[in-house]
């Protein structure tokens, strides 16, 4: 039974048919605190239609950002109706930063953390989403030209190695 699901969510996620709205859903997914990268997705797009380069990278930003504000909003409300006492040394760096810190955001396992903090801290919510957004954006902006760097043959020849 969660097998078929699965195939059924991969199947409708799949790369060459839906592109964009799977690239959106992905990076959306991922930007929560579900442990998940977005990454494979976004370059798999921009290599298969470079033309598309900054579409996906917009729509990638957008739903890793919206994840994100789903993170803070999460923080925001669990700190109200859960754990009302909260501090430590994250939390006064984090407040003493403020909304910058959030360009951090993008770092794996440590940036779905600090936007559920940031909403916690209750940090100013506009500020907040544009750093996030910023920080979100330039890692996939590096992240596709590193990787478009990498010759095609290479890619071949790490496939090769996986069962």
């Amino acid at each position: 039974m969660i097998e078929s699901g699965v195939q059924w969510l991969l199947g409708v996620l799949a790369i060459p048919k839906v592109g964009l709205s799977s690239v959106f859903c992905i990076s959306f997914i991922s930007a929560t605190l579900i442990p998940m990268g977005s990454e494979p997705a976004v370059f798999a797009v921009i290599e298969a239609n470079p033309l598309l380069y900054w579409s996906v990278i917009a729509v990638a930003t957008l739903g890793n950002t919206l994840g994100g504000v789903v993170d803070y909003w999460l923080g925001y409300f669990a700190k109200t109706a859960i754990f009302p006492g909260l501090s430590g040394h994250w939390t006064a760096r984090l407040q003493r930063i403020g909304p910058k810190s959030l360009l951090l955001a993008w770092v794996p396992g440590f940036g779905d953390p600090i936007c559920t903090l940031a909403g916690w801290l209750k940090l100013p919510f506009w500020p907040s989403v544009l750093y996030m957004a910023i920080g979100k954006c330039a890692r996939y902006m590096l992240m596709t030209v590193v990787l478009m760097a990498v010759p095609d043959g290479w890619w071949h020849l790490i496939g090769s190695w996986l069962p």
